[in-house]
């Protein structure tokens, strides 16, 4: 029996700095000042950029947003649920040595199935945050 494995392109500063721009346009045309956070399949940071008047705490937001969608390949969106009591991850964000973070606004990125990366927005809106992040990714795809 073979089995064969195809390489997937791995997340590259490239795309992350795509990453970033296209996020950060989407919250420059909604008037809403925003950091982006943008981490490989290994949890590595590729890119960041904090807006100079986002608040401060932003950064911090935007980087557990992307670790725990990476983390979890799922949007951060779909987790909020997840974590209220009597949800299935009642207990995760206190049992890992690094905060999880489970508001709108992490999307994990993927390449031809495969998860490659997450991008993380804070400062708007939880929803909002999710929309800048959601589009982002559909930039990169369409690259």
């Amino acid at each position: 029996m073979s089995t064969s494995t195809v390489a997937v392109a791995p997340l590259t500063t490239q795309d992350a700095e795509a990453l970033v721009e296209a996020a950060r346009s989407a919250a420059e045309a909604a008037g809403v000042t925003v950091a982006v956070t943008v981490l490989d399949a290994g949890g590595h940071l590729l890119a960041f950029r904090r807006d100079d008047r986002a608040v401060l705490i932003a950064g911090e937001t935007s980087t557990r947003k992307a670790y725990t969608a990476l983390q979890l390949n799922a949007p951060t969106a779909d987790l909020v649920d997840a974590v209220q009591p009597g949800g299935l991850f009642h207990t995760l964000p206190t049992a890992l040595d690094r905060p999880l973070l489970f508001i709108a606004g992490g999307v994990p990125v993927h390449r031809d199935g495969r998860l490659i990366g997450a991008i993380g927005v804070g400062g708007g809106a939880p929803d909002q945050d999710h929309g800048f992040a959601n589009a982002a990714v559909e930039a990169l795809a369409r690259r």
